[in-house]
C-alpha cells in the first residue's frame, strides 16, 4: 500500500493537505471522496509534507492579487488564445503582455507551475487569493474532461454578467447615496452658519419667539457646541454595529431580517438566488456534478440565511433528494427559480432552465431598481426642500411678527 500527497477542497470550499494510504491512485481518490472532499490534486508521496506552494506563496501574495475585472479579463483572454495555442504559450503571452505588474507576477507563478508539468488548476494553487476555489474547481473539470477552452468561456461569462450585476448595484446606489449626503451637508450649514448669524438679530427683541424657531435654534445651538460628540456617537453606533454583525448568530438574525423587509427584502432574495442560480448553472454545464457544484456554489452567497438554506439544499441532495424538492422545502427562494429547477429536472435540460431563471429574476431587479430611483431621486429632492422650507419659516416668522407688533 503506497501513500499518496492530495490537495483538495472540502464543503466549505477551504483548501485540505495530506497523505492517504491505497493500493492505486483510483482508490486514493475513492477514499478522500467518502471523506466528501474535492480532489484537486492527487499524486504518489514523496515521503515527508506534501508540496504547498500556495501556503508558502501566502506570505507574498498579500501584496498581490487579481481584482475581479482583472480576473475576468484574463479568462476572457486565456479561453481565446487556448483554442488556437498550447496553454503554456497562452499564459506566457499574456503575462506579458499585461501592463499591470502585480498582475504579470500573479500570471507569472501560474506559468511556471504549468511549465513543471502540472495541471493548470493545480498551477493556479500557488495563487489561491487571486483563483476562489469555485474557479478552480471549473478549470479542473474541464481539464479532466478535456473541455477547458469551453469551460474558460463559460466562466468568462459568468463573470463579465456578475460584474454587470455590480455596476448596476452600484449604479443604483450611488446618486441616491450621493445626493443624500449632498442634502445632509447642506442642511448642516444652514444649521452651524447661516441660523446662528440671522437669530443673533432677535436675542433684544424681548418677545417670546415662535415654537418652531426655538426648536430650530435649539437643534443650531446643539450642533454647533455638541456636533463632535454626535460624530463619535454616529462612528461609536457603525463599530458597535459592525462588531456585532460579526457574530455569526447576530448576522444570521440580521440577514432573515432583511429578507423580511416588504421590497428590499425581495430584491436582496432575489438578486443572491440570481447568481446562485447563474453559477450553478455554469458549473452544472461545465459537466461539474450537481452535489458537487452546489457545494462549491455556497460559498459565492453572503448572505447568512440565504447560505444556510444553501447549505441545507447540498444535505438534502446528498441524501438523494432532487434540486427542486430542496429548494421548495428551503422556503426561501423564488418560486420561479423552484418551478424552473424542476423544469430542467424533468427535461434533463437543468443548466439551461437555471439560466433562464438568472435572466428573469436579473431583469426584474432591473426593473425594481429603475422604478424605484424614478421614486428615490425627488423623494431625496423633496424632503430637502421641505427642511430648509422649514429652517427659512423659522426664520422668517419671527420677522412677521415683528412687523405686526409694529404695525399695532
Amino acid at each position: 500500500m503506497a501513500d499518496f500527497d492530495y490537495l483538495a477542497l472540502d464543503v466549505a470550499g477551504r483548501e485540505k493537505r495530506g497523505q492517504v494510504s491505497a493500493v492505486t491512485i483510483e482508490e486514493a481518490r475513492a477514499r478522500l471522496s467518502a471523506r466528501k472532499l474535492y480532489v484537486v490534486r492527487i499524486e504518489p508521496g514523496t515521503g515527508g509534507a506534501p508540496a504547498a506552494p500556495a501556503l508558502l506563496s501566502r506570505r507574498i501574495t498579500w501584496r498581490r492579487r487579481l481584482s475581479a475585472k482583472q480576473l475576468t479579463l484574463f479568462t476572457r483572454q486565456l479561453a481565446t488564445l487556448a483554442q488556437v495555442s498550447p496553454l503554456e504559450e497562452a499564459l506566457r503571452t499574456i503575462a506579458r503582455q499585461t501592463e499591470q505588474p502585480q498582475v504579470g507576477q500573479v500570471l507569472g507563478q501560474v506559468h511556471a507551475g504549468v511549465v513543471e508539468g502540472r495541471r493548470l488548476s493545480e498551477a493556479m494553487t500557488r495563487e489561491a487569493t487571486s483563483f476562489p476555489p469555485l474557479y478552480r474547481a471549473m478549470v479542473a473539470a474541464g481539464e479532466a474532461s478535456g473541455t477547458l477552452p469551453s469551460i474558460l468561456e463559460r466562466l468568462a461569462d459568468l463573470q463579465e454578467r456578475q460584474a454587470k450585476v455590480r455596476g448596476k448595484v452600484m449604479t443604483a446606489l450611488a446618486y441616491p447615496i450621493v445626493l443624500a449626503v449632498v442634502a445632509i451637508a447642506v442642511v448642516f450649514a444652514l444649521m452651524v452658519f447661516v441660523v446662528p448669524q440671522v437669530v443673533e438679530q432677535f436675542d433684544t427683541v424681548g418677545q417670546t419667539l415662535p415654537l418652531l424657531t426655538r426648536i430650530v435654534i435649539g437643534l443650531s445651538n446643539f450642533l454647533v457646541g455638541w456636533w463632535w460628540a454626535l460624530a463619535l456617537g454616529l462612528i461609536g453606533a457603525g463599530l458597535l454595529g459592525w462588531r456585532a454583525l460579526r457574530d455569526p448568530a447576530i448576522r444570521l438574525r440580521f440577514d432573515r431580517g432583511l429578507l423580511r423587509l416588504p421590497l428590499l427584502g425581495r430584491l436582496v432574495r432575489d438578486l443572491h438566488a440570481a447568481r446562485l442560480s447563474r453559477t450553478l448553472a455554469t458549473m452544472v454545464a461545465s459537466r461539474l456534478p450537481l452535489l458537487e457544484g452546489l457545494t462549491l456554489t455556497v460559498s459565492t452567497v453572503h448572505n447568512r440565511a440565504l447560505r444556510v438554506a444553501s447549505e441545507g439544499l447540498v444535505e438534502a441532495i446528498r441524501g438523494g433528494g432532487s434540486l427542486s424538492a430542496a429548494l421548495r422545502r428551503a422556503g426561501v427562494f423564488p418560486p420561479l427559480l423552484v418551478y424552473m429547477a424542476a423544469s430542467g429536472e424533468a427535461s434533463g435540460q437543468l443548466d439551461a432552465m437555471l439560466e433562464r431563471a438568472a435572466d428573469y429574476m436579473e431583469r426584474e431587479f432591473d426593473a425594481f431598481t429603475a422604478t424605484a430611483l424614478s421614486l428615490l431621486e425627488p423623494l431625496i429632492i423633496v424632503l430637502m426642500g421641505g427642511i430648509v422650507a422649514l429652517i427659512v419659516l423659522s426664520i422668517l416668522l419671527p420677522i412677521l411678527q415683528l412687523d405686526t407688533l409694529a404695525g399695532a
